[in-house]
């Protein structure tokens, strides 16, 4: 038997005969009408292991096996969401005409797809790389992923945007790696509202600063329990109402599980203030904290002098 197979004697068993057309031999060749051949649809931002791993699972192989019939050399070992798998140009390639999917599509859809600056004489491979905590893919919906995996399976990893945080359609979230399950959303559902105002703000210039600028201020905010806490501890009861595993979760604590999801309407409302606040000259610091206050539903909002707002309004906008 020969890599032109896509597993192993004891894997090629347990492959349905309708999906037997997948092999290292013809996966150039195969026409888009192919029977049996499975179309697996990225999700936006989804990790490259993640979509690898459903592409197998629609073939009823492991993620190594699916490399290996790829003609894909694997090197490491790795799981999600502790590492992400990186595939050169060549790799990259080879699965997207497998997936047959345009590779341009693919790159867009996946983040992590292919190193840059690989030569495309090279053997086609792929590597996997642990990531730190911050740069770890967390929980996609389950019912988007279902529906872009054929009912195969409910599990897919997300390099999220911030828009990315929660699925308004199906409300599901999952704002940290360490979830292991997506959270219900429906008993908040100022989350839905904050998302497509959210949407509407990524249209102005400068909604990338202004999220960057005010997901630090509410993260300071949420930690030292500053301004807005009453409103946030009930968000979170909430949500824990509607998503008990969240208390059985010994890796975390809800509150810092859910920091992110508890604190993103409030940031989306600050972020929208900060990228539409007028120029200094015509805006001093007070006009400002009075529009901001509004804005997030505050009667008033005095930060003191090292309040991280204070310091952007005074020190740091132009």
């Amino acid at each position: 038997m020969t890599r032109t197979d896509v597993t192993a004697g004891d894997a090629a068993a347990a492959v349905p005969a309708q999906r037997s057309v997948v092999t290292a031999g013809t996966w150039l060749q195969i026409p888009s009408a192919a029977p049996g051949v499975l179309r697996v649809r990225p999700l936006t931002g989804e990790a490259t292991a993640s979509y690898v791993q459903r592409l197998a699972s629609g073939y009823q192989l492991t993620l190594p096996q699916l490399l290996h019939g790829a003609s894909i050399t694997l090197h490491r070992h790795g799981t999600l969401p502790a590492a992400e798998l990186h595939l050169n140009h060549n790799a990259a390639r080879h699965l997207a005409a497998l997936a047959r999917t345009p590779l341009p599509h693919l790159t867009r859809a996946l983040p992590h797809l292919a190193l840059l600056g690989d030569s495309h004489g090279t053997e086609a491979a792929a590597h996997w790389k642990r990531l730190e905590a911050e740069q770890q893919p967390v929980r996609a919906c389950t019912l988007c992923t279902r529906h872009r995996s054929h009912g195969i399976t409910d599990t897919a990893w997300l390099h999220p945007s911030p828009p990315g945080l929660m699925c308004p359609r199906h409300e599901q979230a999952a704002p940290d790696p360490r979830l292991t399950s997506t959270l219900h959303t429906h008993g908040v559902p100022e989350l839905a509202a904050a998302h497509h105002t959210h949407q509407r703000l990524l249209r102005h210039p400068r909604a990338s600063t202004a999220w960057t600028t005010a997901r630090a201020i509410t993260t300071r905010w949420y930690d030292h329990q500053q301004h807005l806490t009453h409103r946030w501890r009930q968000r979170l009861t909430r949500l824990c109402a509607a998503n008990p595993h969240l208390t059985t979760t010994h890796s975390a604590s809800p509150a810092l599980l859910t920091r992110d999801l508890v604190t993103y309407p409030e940031t989306v409302a600050l972020a929208r203030a900060l990228a539409t606040l007028p120029s200094r000259p015509h805006h001093n610091t007070d006009d400002a904290l009075t529009l901001i206050a509004r804005r997030l539903g505050l009667t008033r909002l005095t930060p003191s002098a090292n309040d991280p707002l204070r310091a952007f309004l005074t020190h740091t906008r132009h």
